[in-house]
């Protein structure tokens, strides 16, 4: 039997509900999202009976971080109600229930599902740790063969674990169609879990949070000091451990536990934290006073504003209670850590070999984790894979306790494990008895297989068919800065590697000789990396230590560089596929918008960004909004300039930066045919597909595309406007200096009329006032400031 899913029915509109009805949005699939209606409803008032479904989309539109990748597509989600709109889910593909935690009440809707669902209809519940088999007890056969567990973790745009949990009825081809599914449309790392108490991320998270929060409490460390140690340092992101339970909700944490508990008597270690005294009485307080974490503004941290309004974060005294100014604890191990170059693994073996309070704290955090998670293990899955997967995955750890026990060697670390009183399964032992030093097998550094405890042997790890990643494919040319690739059938690619892929001379070098090669010997090429980001933009350093040493020539030739090959990319003879991702900023977005096509990960954050350095894009990024902005609307008649110069002039002006790719789309800066990749993961798969296509449909570049200039009344108009912006305390008085260049660069120079003007004319004109603005000590100092601090100076 097919299956596909063209219509999608969430019922629940939460929290969870709402932005998951969002995604869907995101993925361009039409949803329902319903919810009851009130009690005292009347029956002809369908606002009235509507409000609390609207109630949880309103809130779902107005969070923060965005659900919905661009507002125009909220339009894919139509609101109802579970009285006069229960029919959709006779026509839905796919119904995820997203309700209350409560049995029964799950199990009366299920009820109701199955008497109108249709014969292919899938339906899947996203509870968080309700066994599955339970929900489906007493429904029809049909109804249990096409049901499933699909928990995705808040904020599902986000966060990318999806944890797929069938039961014994669920007709495999449904599961495999739901795994395929949830990775190629919502971009999810799917999990397959045993149908266990809380699946596999949130009983492995609260079975070592709980041990976190009884070792904390009980050692007497304060919210500051944990939070400094159990973040990046560690491997873990900025929420570290208090700051995460802010942003799940201090009610939610204690109401995970309580649940968990008692479904687990048989977990003697989970037991033990779960039930430990202190953080249990602690919770419980901090609930009753409604500290709930960020939805209060108040839990182990709390807002305020101090004597000149500025936002303050208070930190909770475990011991008081009481909210105190937030301090920086130093440690000697972390400063020795951070001076360590060999990322994750040897920030660790730092502080697995240090003795002060930090170390301590990460030596008990690390080896509870090894312990609990092996001890799980096969109750919640058969190998180590997917309890790596869901921590990294549904938590945003580097990586997960198995990969980090094979960093540190299992064997070396087994011994002092049980010194501390951390052993581990009797199953870790019996591994290393039969020789096998490590939980995956590796080769050329790709995990290959995992050792399943079941079948006490390794076992190949599944991979997406046709999947690329780079460092399974040939090697063209090296530098410091960046690789050509020979991606097979015809593609070559180039991938940066500067820090932060800082575009420099070796990018440049790299880059065309890719163009050289693919005129010869390729079909086409993609320009991509693995990397958390694209490219933050041009080598900053070297900018300003040019500027301030006068090296003028040397400047202008890096700006030509990256002007030439932008443009040879525009008119290349064959297709150039750029893959972006993550940050791609100033010059990194000015090389993205020179590409035949663009194949964008949905999470691109990409803009100009160049004033904040107190400089405009140079690289033609100017001229390439000028042309996707203002001369569409200039090739209608008597069509009037100034709004869509307006828009380029502002864009550019105060340094927009589009929070995904359907943003990047609606702002000019990607076109309709570019494409975008909700999993990060597939990216370059589909860059290459993308140049495969392009050859067979017979690509040819664009012909040479003229400018409209609107002459210098326009520029008028803009430097107006500027000074009023500067006039109201908007912009400071050098700021309005910067936009005097740009507005100078969009309206085309001295031009006493609108005239369309070659490219060239436009790049000549950012050049010029590019290097005018270098030559500034208030650019100096900005592009210093963004050096030192990250941050962009408003002198």
């Amino acid at each position: 039997m097919k299956y596909h899913v063209h219509k999608a029915v969430v019922i629940g509109a939460g929290t969870m509900g709402a932005s998951l009805a969002a995604h869907f949005a995101n993925a361009g699939i039409p949803v329902t999202l319903l919810d009851i209606v009130p009690k005292d409803a009347p029956e002809d008032d369908m606002k009235a009976r509507n409000k609390i479904v609207q109630s949880g989309w309103d809130a779902c539109l107005k969070a923060k971080p965005a659900n919905l990748m661009s507002s125009e597509l909220k339009t894919f989600v139509t609101l109802g109600n579970l009285e006069d709109d229960f029919d959709v889910i006779g026509e839905a593909d796919l119904v995820i229930e997203a309700i209350i935690e409560n049995l029964k009440i799950k199990q009366d809707l299920m009820n109701r599902i199955d008497k109108v669902r249709k014969a292919t209809g899938i339906i899947a519940t996203n509870t968080s740790g309700i066994p599955i088999k339970d929900i489906a007890a007493g429904m029809s056969d049909g109804f249990k063969q096409h049901f499933l567990g699909m928990h995705f973790f808040n904020p599902p745009r986000y966060l990318k674990l999806l944890e797929v949990i069938p039961t014994d009825d669920t007709l495999p081809e449904v599961v495999e169609f739901i795994r395929h599914f949830g990775e190629f449309r919502l971009g999810k790392g799917i999990v397959l879990c045993k149908d266990t108490p809380n699946f596999i991320g949130n009983r492995l998270a609260f079975g070592t949070g709980a041990f976190s929060m009884h070792y904390i409490l009980e050692n007497g460390y304060t919210v500051d000091e944990v939070d400094a140690i159990t973040g990046p340092l560690i491997g873990r992101p900025k929420t570290a451990t208090f700051r995460l339970i802010d942003l799940v909700g201090i009610d939610v944490w204690e109401h995970v536990g309580k649940n968990l508990a008692p479904a687990i008597p048989h977990d003697k270690l989970g037991q033990q934290y779960l039930s430990s005294e202190k953080p249990t009485k602690l919770i419980a307080t901090m609930v009753e006073r409604g500290w709930l974490g960020n939805k209060t503004k108040v839990g182990f941290y709390k807002q305020e504003r101090d004597a000149d309004g500025k936002k303050v974060f208070l930190s909770l005294d475990l011991n008081t209670l009481d909210h105190t100014p937030s301090e920086k604890p130093r440690f000697d191990s972390i400063g020795k850590a951070k001076k360590t170059e060999n990322g994750l693994a040897s920030r660790l073996k730092v502080m697995l070999d240090e003795d002060d309070r930090a170390a301590k704290l990460v030596q008990a955090l690390t080896y509870q984790a090894f312990q609990y998670a092996s001890t799980i293990i096969p109750e919640v899955a058969d190998t180590p894979q997917p309890l790596d997967d869901a921590t990294r995955w549904g938590f945003m750890h580097e990586a997960g306790p198995f990969e980090i026990w094979d960093m540190l060697g299992v064997k070396d670390t087994l011994e002092v494990m049980k010194t501390e009183g951390y052993a581990p399964a009797d199953w870790v032992e019996g591994m290393l008895g039969s020789g096998k030093e490590t939980f995956y097998q590796y080769e050329n550094g790709t995990k290959v297989g995992v050792y399943d405890v079941t079948k006490s042997d390794y076992v190949r790890i599944e991979r997406t068919t046709g999947l690329v990643l780079l460092k399974e494919q040939t090697e063209i040319l090296k530098n410091a800065g960046a690789t050509l690739y020979d991606m097979g059938d015809g593609v070559a690619c180039v991938e940066f590697h500067t820090k932060m892929n800082a575009l420099d001379d070796d990018i440049f070098e790299i880059v065309n000789e890719g163009l050289n090669r693919a005129e010869t010997e390729f079909e086409g090429l993609v320009i991509g990396n693995e990397a958390d980001n694209f490219s933050a933009g041009a080598n900053l350093f070297m900018v300003v230590v040019a500027a301030q040493q006068g090296m003028w020539d040397t400047l202008e030739g890096a700006v030509r560089k990256l002007q030439d090959m932008n443009m040879r990319m525009r008119y290349f003879p064959k297709p150039v596929v750029i893959a972006p991702a993550g940050l791609a900023l100033g010059g990194g977005c000015e090389v993205s918008m020179h590409a035949s096509r663009v194949v964008a990960a949905a999470e691109t954050y990409i803009g100009l960004v160049e004033l904040g350095a107190g400089v405009i894009p140079a690289g033609a990024g100017t001229k390439e909004i000028m042309r996707r902005v203002i001369n569409p609307a200039m090739k209608t008649e008597n069509a009037e300039v100034l709004p869509y110069l307006q828009r380029a002039f502002l864009q550019i002006g105060q340094a927009k930066v589009a929070t995904s790719a359907w943003e990047a789309r609606d702002m000019g800066i990607f076109s309709p045919q570019d494409r975008i990749v909700l999993n990060r993961d597939h990216l370059l798969t589909e860059a290459k597909k993308e140049v495969m296509h392009m050859v067979d449909a017979g690509y040819s570049p664009p012909a040479p595309e003229l400018i409209y200039a609107a002459g210098r009344d326009m520029r008028g108009a803009l430097l107006v406007g500027a000074w009023m912006f500067a006039q109201g305390g908007y912009i400071t008085e050098y700021e309005q200096v910067i936009a005097s260049k740009l507005a100078h660069v969009i309206a085309g120079g001295e031009l006493s009329k609108p005239t369309w003007v070659s490219e060239q004319y436009i790049l000549d004109l950012e050049l010029e006032a590019f290097l005018s603005l270098c030559g500034e000590q208030k650019t100096q100092e900005r592009m210093w400031a963004l050096l030192n601090t990250g941050k962009p100076l408003r002198n």
